[in-house]
């Protein structure tokens, strides 16, 4: 299993070449590796807490977004979540998520948990209690489902 270390970071909190790294990550992912050429970057950022989970080189592999309750949805919601190529297989992502749901707890106890999940991803979700609601349907042209983890 791959070992990574975990940091916050509210936006005001990244240093210049950190954010770079972070934001680089995001974009080769999300726009590049996905074909996916629509706005990374939106108004949940300023507002959101990012982790970061590093290897021992100091290089990002790992990232997710925190937003708070009553921006995005009225529950807290996960997001954004990336693990480098490099880093898949390893247990990365799961690592990942559980450290995102954990500081969202304590920021936010005793309340549900909403993300907007791609499609093809709810039995990953499902594995931290995440069950789909509504339907399927499209964000940036790839197929999406709400799920939720109740309060």
């Amino acid at each position: 299993m791959i070992e990574l270390q975990w940091r916050w970071y509210g936006l005001a909190d990244f240093d210049a070449l950190t954010l770079y790294a972070h934001l680089k990550l995001r974009q080769d992912v999300f726009i590049v590796e996905q074909n996916c050429v629509y706005p990374d970057m939106d108004q949940y950022d300023a507002v959101s807490q990012h982790l970061l989970g590093f290897d021992q080189n100091g290089q990002v592999l790992a990232s997710l977004r925190l937003v708070p309750p009553g921006f995005k949805y009225a529950e807290p919601s996960i997001g954004r979540v990336i693990t480098h190529p490099d880093a898949r297989r390893g247990g990365a992502g799961s690592l990942l998520v559980t450290e995102g749901l954990r500081f969202s707890q304590q920021l936010y106890p005793n309340q549900g948990h909403r993300i907007g999940a791609q499609s093809h991803l709810q039995g990953f979700y499902g594995n931290f209690g995440f069950v789909p609601v509504g339907q399927e349907y499209l964000e940036d042209n790839i197929s999406h489902i709400d799920m939720v983890i109740l309060a």
